[in-house]
């Protein structure tokens, strides 16, 4: 969840862009990383996207890639943010997934859509954490690219 929501906010939290050719063989192969930071790589054919350094070992396949390594430097509370939206996906997650407004599964499958129902209201109920954190996630929002 907390990659989903850097890319809503367009802030990675960069805090310094390592660019070159990394042969990765597991985790704990780059010495820029602190123990537990957050990284991001780019570039990479089987290890694009957010990682924690010492944590995900069981995610990094082994790779020789050129592209870049960013650290990142996200803020706890950003971090906190993810695991409360996270906490609720997790409880309630399949309510807030469907793009029904009612099922029905005992018996004969039947589903309801209210008569203002469209793609754009289905996108939202499924991307319900947006809007109900929006105050919060507005304060991390980079609007440049």
């Amino acid at each position: 969840m907390l990659e989903k929501i850097l890319r809503h906010l367009n802030n990675w939290f960069v805090y310094e862009v390592h660019k070159g050719i990394f042969t990765v063989t597991g985790n704990g192969d780059f010495d820029f990383l602190q123990a537990g930071q957050y990284y991001r790589i780019v570039g990479s054919v089987f290890n694009d996207g957010l990682h924690r350094y010492m944590y995900d070992d069981e995610d990094i396949r082994q790779e020789t890639f050129g592209g870049e390594i960013w650290s990142l430097a996200i803020p706890k509370a950003v971090i906190e943010l993810a695991e409360r939206i996270s906490e609720l996906q997790e409880k309630y997650g399949q309510a807030y997934d469907s793009p029904y407004d009612s099922e029905n599964v005992i018996g004969v499958y039947s589903y309801s859509k209210s008569s203002g129902s469209t793609i754009a209201d289905s996108l939202d109920k499924r991307n319900w954490w947006q809007r109900q954190y929006a105050s919060e996630l507005n304060a991390w929002r980079k609007i440049s690219p």
